[in-house]
């Protein structure tokens, strides 16, 4: 075989549907994703067809985030922000993983509790900012909640359907075997529902962070999506690129977390 044609070969075998990369290629893959949009970024940037106030280039964002930390207490505002994505999506957490659990496990429940949810949950989080701030006031639980509010219902209704999912066969199989509604619950459902359930949290948080910039019109006087909103009435358009750039970084690590928390917990998933 020729190189060209073992050349082509190798690169058919890459669009393998569903096929597997070596890690070494699919690192190479995700740098060339990232590094196109950051080139054409670039590119209109210094080409003089916007303006910096509203195209401010790479180096210029890059320049800004470094006076923000070393005068503007960057690092205060990454902190904050952060604490409050964490605590809206544990409490979010805490209470949709029994409440879906239920909702997946028991009809009954689920007729009294999902309509209700499917109900809540196109409601826009930004709308119950006037309530949150008449019932909580405005201090940190105001953010917290707001942040909630936004991953709850969502949450609630995506683990619901993560139990949904575990076959039928495993809880016949259980009750076959004399195992009792608590005891398929426990050792049949969750730990089958586990894996999908890890997914379903690391998605939920990727919603956690989108609703920073809406917490953090309650009132806030520090934060990344304070600063971003206080950027934009003062026109500085780096700073507002530099905070969502942050905001994905600070996600785009978490998110990676999770996937590191998925593989180590479940690597049967991983194998070939």
């Amino acid at each position: 075989m020729s190189s060209r044609n073992k050349i082509l070969a190798r690169w058919d075998s890459l669009w393998v549907i569903r096929g597997e990369l070596s890690r070494r290629t699919y690192l190479m893959f995700a740098l060339f994703g990232m590094l196109v949009p950051l080139a054409a970024w670039w590119g209109v940037s210094v080409s003089g067809w916007m303006d910096k106030v509203f195209m401010p280039g790479p180096m210029d964002v890059v320049s800004r985030a470094y006076t923000w930390f070393m005068e503007d207490e960057l690092s205060h505002d990454i902190w904050i922000s952060t604490y409050r994505v964490l605590a809206g999506f544990t409490l979010s957490a805490v209470l949709a993983i029994p409440i879906g659990l239920m909702i997946g496990t028991y009809r009954p429940v689920q007729a009294m509790l999902e309509p209700l949810t499917d109900f809540i949950r196109y409601m826009p989080a930004v709308a119950f900012i006037p309530l949150v701030m008449l019932w909580v006031g405005i201090d940190e639980s105001s953010k917290i909640a707001i942040i909630f509010i936004g991953t709850f219902f969502q949450m609630v209704l995506m683990v619901a359907e993560d139990v949904r999912r575990v076959p039928i066969t495993q809880i016949e199989a259980a009750q076959t075997m004399g195992a009792s509604r608590a005891e398929i619950v426990s050792l049949v459902i969750v730990p089958s529902a586990k894996p999908a359930l890890l997914d379903t949290l690391r998605v939920t948080m990727g919603w956690a962070w989108t609703y920073l910039v809406v917490a953090e019109l309650v009132a806030a006087n520090s934060g990344l999506g304070y600063s971003i909103l206080r950027a934009q009435r003062f026109m500085q358009t780096d700073k507002i690129f530099a905070g969502i750039i942050l905001i994905g970084l600070i996600g785009l690590t978490i998110d990676q977390l999770f996937r590191w928390l998925h593989r180590r917990n479940f690597p049967w998933m991983y194998k070939k």
